[in-house]
């Protein structure tokens, strides 16, 4: 799956897993919003899963703009990167605010 092309568009996350829950399997707390893209089945043939960065509390739902792809080495399970219109991460920034999930993986950040 070419999630690349998501890059750049506006897309809707429905959010799951809001800030401060805890995974149902692994007790882990959330400290981002975390979701999926409703419609777009990814390589794991589940819906497509995105991060939203920049938003301090917890949402149901968040419209916003994707700046960049965690690609996962060990998976074909990529993560969008979902941010409000304007705001921009870093490479660095986007992988200290992902750790809690990512740390155990290696990934590649596209952008």
């Amino acid at each position: 799956m070419n999630t690349e092309q998501y890059i750049g568009q506006r897309l809707v996350v429905t959010i799951d897993r809001p800030l401060g829950s805890l995974h149902p399997k692994w007790n882990f707390e959330y400290l981002v919003n975390y979701g999926y893209i409703s419609g777009i089945i990814s390589g794991d043939g589940e819906e497509l899963d995105a991060y939203v960065l920049g938003v301090s509390e917890p949402v149901e739902s968040f419209e916003g703009v994707c700046i960049a792809v965690i690609r996962r080495a060990e998976e074909d399970d990529d993560k969008l990167i979902v941010v409000p219109e304007g705001m921009e991460f870093s490479d660095e920034q986007i992988r200290q605010q992902t750790a809690f999930q990512e740390k155990d993986f290696t990934i590649a950040i596209l952008k």
